[in-house]
């Protein structure tokens, strides 16, 4: 199995970045993993709701450690949600184009974690599945 199909192989995911604008990546990304059939949590500290589903502010309030992250966030804030990630144990994250950091992506690594970010969107995946 490659990174790819690792990830979508998950029983659950968090999205962090995940927003209730319908035209944004991570509200996007959010309602395709749910249309697929996928346990999603979304994460966004400034929500308490996003699309009727309770919001998260971190991975650590989550009611589990999800298998997968996708991340749909600026790069600053990719390293702290990647360093919560490797912290609570999540086995593969995904930084969407935009999202990638170089530091949160070696650290997640050296961690043993599943890590795409070369640029690949979930988004095709999902819609073309």
């Amino acid at each position: 199995m490659n990174a790819i199909e690792k990830f979508l192989a998950a029983k659950n995911y968090a999205v962090a970045g995940a927003s209730n604008r319908q035209q944004k990546y991570g509200n996007k990304v959010f309602r395709a993993l749910l249309a697929a059939g996928r346990e999603t949590y979304p994460l966004n500290p400034q929500q308490d709701q996003i699309e009727g589903h309770q919001a998260y502010p971190s991975i650590s309030d989550l009611p589990l450690v999800p298998e997968a992250l996708s991340v749909i966030t600026p790069p600053e804030v990719t390293r702290k949600v990647v360093a919560d990630a490797i912290a609570a144990g999540v086995e593969h994250i995904w930084m969407q184009p935009g999202a990638q950091d170089e530091q949160a992506s070696a650290s997640a690594r050296e961690a043993g974690i599943n890590v795409i970010d070369d640029g690949s969107c979930i988004l095709v995946l999902l819609t073309s599945a």
